[in-house]
């Protein structure tokens, strides 16, 4: 389902800035579609036609549709080796799969080892039991219940990331384990984004924005002759859904060539006995994580920013900063459970708050 829009408003909200009337370059042009990634995923372009970006779309939405089903833990689809197909031959047999199936794994147990081990991939038995208690919950609020910690423990002894085996040279993934099941959740769809976007630009488009649910990824700067930048609103995760577009922001953070990732508690989440439990799941205390209310993550790749926006998420602030820190180019938007909020140094040169603009230099 594609369906045309002129207005972005997501987790994170794509500021149009200035409105004077200059000679535009490049005509802005807006699309969506919604069947993949479980998520809404928005497009804003400036070509020199409809047509144009039309093709684009057509190449957007179909990289998208083909990467879902690759990256799928729910769904098997014919012909396809998928994320599912290889947890239902755990224990059994490797599952030959295609490359970016393999690449995503490859990086995810990188990131794994260079974060801390606080993002796992192979989490997926604990994730699982998560998921049936949240859906659970939707369908019945007032009797939403915890896991109970014993499953949940018993669910970690089978979480073992050294155990998913990557045969690169004939691609192949092996889980030795048959209790182990993958959910790539934490990276799949950032990955997904920056292969999009490296496409992309590969076939000529010069000024987009990729948004699929909120993991931003722009390409160059807005070509209507007045923006420097792509403004990207950081959303107040305790605005009201009543609340008027400036109070739903936090701020604005001015970026080109850059992805713009957020995570936080109030995007899936139910709650028991006014405890709020939301879906980033910490490997240790096996709880959702508890240090922030959200946080935003900028950074040059969009792999890298949405697997960083959880691992950032799981670390108490000293830790997150340090990690933060220990990547090169980037930077880190930190909102505590009190209103209060922790920035990079970097970050001061992005934000609306420390007087950036995105309309060009006169």
């Amino acid at each position: 389902m594609r369906t045309r829009f002129v207005l972005l408003l997501i987790a994170l909200f794509i500021v149009a800035g200035c409105t004077s009337n200059p000679q535009t370059e490049k005509t802005r042009y807006t699309e969506s579609f919604f069947d993949t990634f479980d998520t809404l995923v928005q497009v804003v372009a400036y070509t020199d036609s409809e047509d144009e970006f039309d093709r684009y779309m057509e190449l957007i939405h179909a990289r998208f549709l083909e990467l879902h089903k690759l990256y799928n833990i729910y769904l098997s689809y014919d012909g396809i080796n998928n994320i599912k197909t290889i947890n239902d031959n755990a224990g059994i047999k490797p599952v030959q799969v295609e490359r970016e199936i393999i690449d995503l794994i490859l990086y995810s147990k990188d990131m794994y080892a260079r974060t801390g081990e606080t993002t796992n991939i192979a989490m997926g038995p604990v994730l699982r039991i998560w998921h049936y208690y949240r859906s659970e919950a939707e369908l019945d609020p007032a009797n939403a219940m915890l896991p109970p910690m014993a499953d949940l423990r018993e669910a970690a002894e089978h979480t073992d990331i050294d155990q998913v085996i990557v045969d690169a040279e004939n691609n192949t993934v092996y889980l030795p384990d048959s209790r182990m099941s993958l959910d790539v959740g934490a990276v799949a769809k950032g990955f997904a984004t920056e292969l999009v976007a490296l496409e992309m630009e590969a076939a000529g488009m010069n000024s987009a924005v990729l948004s699929p649910g909120g993991n931003i990824r722009t390409i160059g700067k807005p070509l209507d002759g007045v923006r420097e930048k792509w403004g990207i609103g950081i959303q107040n995760p305790s605005a009201s859904i009543v609340s008027d577009e400036e109070e739903k922001l936090l701020d604005v953070v001015f970026v080109q060539e850059a992805a713009v990732v957020s995570s936080g508690d109030y995007q899936r989440y139910y709650v028991v006995n006014g405890q709020v439990l939301h879906h980033i799941i910490d490997p240790v205390t096996l709880m959702p994580g508890e240090y922030y209310r959200a946080l935003t993550v900028v950074a040059d790749d969009a792999a890298l920013a949405d697997f960083l926006s959880t691992a950032l998420f799981l670390l108490p602030f000293e830790e997150s900063l340090v990690l933060a820190n220990s990547f090169d180019n980037v930077d880190v938007y930190w909102v505590f459970h009190d209103g209060r909020v922790e920035i990079t140094d970097g970050m001061k040169n992005m934000l609306r708050s420390y007087g950036v603009s995105n309309e060009l230099e006169q």
